[in-house]
């Protein structure tokens, strides 16, 4: 029985002892997407055209509210001297108006709509070589994973030596 023992003991030393060999410490980096967004003058320049864009749509659905407004507004003033079928006839105008402004508002900023198309179209080739030349140095200096310290909540502290962030800028052409 204690041979036995003693041949578990040995087994279960051997098993541990291989593990922690095999062990190895992983090169971890970090980067800050929002950072690198920011200094990226061609990342600003998408986001003001998506902004124009978006006031511009904006502004086209509020003139189509506004339309709708104004048709209720007189058609409340007016109801008393229509007819029956006057009545119906700006009611079916009115909640024409209304279904068109709501399905501007949809078509511009739904969830796949014309504010997202343009977005994506946009920003993601900026994003593609940002993840490109991360990718590249994580490959050059061996990192195992590359975090974005930005989207990590739970990160309280990281040493600056393992944050990549400047040196993506600098391939990537900013100042």
């Amino acid at each position: 029985m204690k041979k036995l023992f003693y041949i578990a003991l040995c087994a279960a030393g051997l098993f541990l002892l291989g593990g922690t060999q095999t062990t190895q410490a992983q090169k971890i980096a970090f980067v800050d997407m929002q950072y690198i967004l920011k200094n990226l003058p061609q990342y600003e320049t998408a986001n003001e055209q998506l902004s124009m864009v978006s006031k511009r749509w904006q502004r086209e659905v509020d003139a189509l509210n506004e339309e709708a407004r104004v048709l209720q507004s007189n058609y409340q003033t007016e109801q008393i001297f229509l007819s029956e079928e006057m009545k119906q006839k700006r009611e079916a105008e009115i909640l024409a108006k209304e279904k068109e402004a709501l399905e501007a508002k949809r078509r511009y900023f739904g969830k796949d709509g014309e504010l997202f198309k343009k977005r994506e179209a946009l920003l993601k080739p900026i994003q593609d070589e940002i993840y490109s030349v991360i990718q590249d140095i994580a490959q050059e200096k061996h990192y195992d994973f590359v975090k974005d310290r930005s989207a990590d909540p739970s990160l309280i502290y990281m040493s600056s030596k393992m944050d990549i962030s400047d040196q993506v800028l600098q391939r990537l052409g900013a100042k």
